[in-house]
């Protein structure tokens, strides 16, 4: 079956950094990609050789091999290989074979070279990429504190044994540390409880930890590294290491956790999602993310990379369960296009996510035809919130039948807000002009975009509405250098990082976007897009791509520490937890954003 130059376009506008491409540029580089049938089984290249240029999996899988023969990455649609060889000599630097029959697009040696001199989005795609991949993967490098299980779980030297045994498995660890006040003073371990316990015939109830535990056990600090650990581990023969600070236990390294850590990656997630036969193997996937989070996080990967591999997972689990559905309800009566918008849509995606998602559907349907989308989408959105995906508190989803109708209903609702940009249309304009393909005909929404920016970007009422729109969430400043904080409630003198921290750059780089006719969805990639297309200042886009990330880097890394904590992450963040130093650079960020919203609001659009 051959693939058509607009399947090609369709798929590369869902490829990042492709989709963040100026138009004229996409449309130039669309015929210069060969594209290439392999069986599985079949060697792509093999170490050594000349590349012919990069390699995109537009379907299938490839399983890519060092010089030892080590698997070192399996990957899947929109990933790329041979970035590597082509940034050195040209020739591969691994070996690459098909894991299953795999559509491959080619892009020619001296069309990513051109690229990778002339865009700057495409050179900082794979540049940056490569380097936070490569310190992903190594567990040696890492400090102790991104390792550890916290918060730790303890018992007293003068508890019984039983009360200990009872606690690890309700809490199904391995290990407790034994603490004196806030005095580490031993170790009591399952294999304690055999070898000292139940071996030496010990009354449980009767027997105090004290008596049984490791005393004065081996520990190591958070600034320790990886390799410390397993240097210790198998020096001592230990498989639990307690980490403290000032004789205060921190928490726990174990072996268990050090082989989870090499273990979990999104390619391995997307994998087991992939393979997963039921709803049931998909949550038990997609409840491995906070400790994904958690890894990309400690990895100091940049916030757009840990979001992007994040909603990657979301992405692919859509897609496992349309298939699913597809499989139960039989093929679809006419073609249809399922869409993310929201964070997903953005590739923006972190430990908190909802839901937000629509169908559009070829227009040669019929009303009768409904009950199949109907079903489609009620099982697909109640199963995303069985996987932790939970409902869209505005009903923005497929299973309201607003948000799955003809392609012709959707141009007419653009048309619409476009025209009469009250306050609903706005937001839902808002919404919408966040859409990415997921699974489907994709050429179903590929006109409308450019159709939309273009009635759009030439309506000045309608961008005057949405810059006014734009400006409705300011950064959490307050008076004297200090911070606007919640004032009541729970997350009483703390920052939404969301709605106070990226909504505002996000409302900003949407704007940007309609003006300009830029096609990007992802907000840096947006920010990056208005900056080379001049629709803002090099200086001024400089400043607000620096103030996003160091706003997005907070909200992850505070995220990240929930979870580490054992509590479930939110968007909200205690400024004054912060030292001086990171407090001030913070709040130099909300200025940042705070200068380019008034920019906006005395202009009147983008500022240049």
């Amino acid at each position: 079956m051959g693939v058509e130059t607009h399947d090609i376009a369709g798929f590369l506008q869902t490829v990042h950094p492709y989709d963040s491409l100026p138009r004229d540029e996409l449309d130039r580089l669309i015929p210069r990609f060969e594209c290439r049938h392999v069986s599985g089984g079949d060697q792509i290249y093999f170490r050594g050789e000349p590349l012919p240029g990069l390699f995109l999996i537009m379907e299938g899988s490839v399983e890519v091999r060092d010089a030892s023969g080590t698997v070192i990455s399996q990957l899947f649609p929109r990933n790329s290989l041979g970035e590597r060889g082509l940034m050195a000599d040209g020739r591969a630097a691994t070996t690459a074979n098909a894991l299953s029959d795999a559509i491959l697009l080619v892009l020619p040696t001296a069309e990513f070279k051109r690229l990778m001199l002339e865009q700057p989005v495409y050179a900082r795609f794979f540049t940056r990429g490569r380097t936070t991949d490569l310190r992903r993967a190594d567990v040696t490098m890492r400090k102790v504190g991104e390792l550890m299980s916290a918060p730790p779980l303890t018992c007293s030297p003068e508890d019984s044994v039983r009360h200990a045994a009872e606690i690890m498995r309700d809490r199904r660890v391995s290990s407790l540390g034994v603490v004196d006040g806030d005095r580490l003073v031993g170790l009591v371990t399952t294999r304690d409880l055999t070898s000292r316990v139940l071996a030496q015939g010990l009354d449980p109830i009767n027997t105090r930890v004290g008596a049984i535990m490791t005393a004065e056990p081996l520990t190591l600090s958070e600034n320790h590294l990886g390799s410390d650990v397993l240097n210790l581990m198998l020096e001592k023969r230990i498989g639990h290491l307690p980490i403290v600070s000032g004789g205060r236990l921190m928490g726990m390294i174990t072996q268990t956790d050090l082989t989870r850590f090499q273990a979990l990656s999104s390619a391995i997630l997307i994998r087991e999602i992939a393979n997963a036969e039921g709803v049931g193997e998909l949550r038990a996937v997609t409840a491995k993310i906070p400790q994904l989070l958690v890894q990309l996080v400690g990895g100091n990967n940049a916030h757009h990379v840990v979001t992007r591999l994040i909603t990657d997972i979301t992405d692919a689990v859509t897609r496992r369960l349309v298939a699913l559905a597809e499989a139960d309800l039989g093929p679809p009566p006419v073609p249809y296009l399922w869409l993310a918008c929201g964070s997903q849509g953005r590739q923006e995606q972190t430990g908190v996510s909802d839901q937000d998602n629509c169908i559009f559907i070829d227009d040669s349907f019929q009303e009768s035809q409904r009950p199949w989308f109907e079903k489609l989408a009620r099982f697909v959105s109640h199963n995303l919130d069985a996987c932790g995906y939970f409902f869209c508190p505005g009903d923005m989803m497929a299973t309201n039948r607003r948000w799955c109708q003809p392609v012709s209903v959707w141009k007419g609702y653009f048309g619409s807000w476009i025209r009469e940009p009250e306050p609903t249309a706005q937001m839902l304009a808002s919404v919408m002009f966040d859409l990415r393909p997921i699974v489907g005909e994709t050429k179903l929404y590929q006109d409308l975009q450019a159709e939309t920016l273009a009635q759009a970007s030439r309506n000045s009422l309608f961008v005057a509405h949405m810059i006014s729109n734009s400006l409705k969430h300011a950064p959490p400043l307050g008076l004297l250098r200090g911070f606007a904080t919640v004032r009541v409630g729970e997350n009483r003198n703390q920052i939404d990082m969301k709605h106070s921290g990226v909504v505002p750059v996000i409302d900003l780089a949407r704007v940007y976007a309609l003006t300009g006719r830029l096609t990007p969805v992802n907000t840096r990639a947006r920010l990056l897009a208005a900056e080379e297309a001049g629709i803002i200042s090099s200086a001024g886009g400089r400043d607000l791509i620096a103030a996003y990330d160091l706003i997005a880097d907070f909200r992850l890394r505070n995220q990240a520490n929930q979870i580490k904590a054992g509590e479930r992450p939110n968007n909200y963040l205690g400024p004054y937890e912060f030292g001086d130093f990171e407090r001030s650079h913070l709040r130099d960020a909300f200025v940042v954003v705070r200068t380019m919203q008034s920019a906006l609001a005395n202009s009147g659009s983008a500022p240049v």
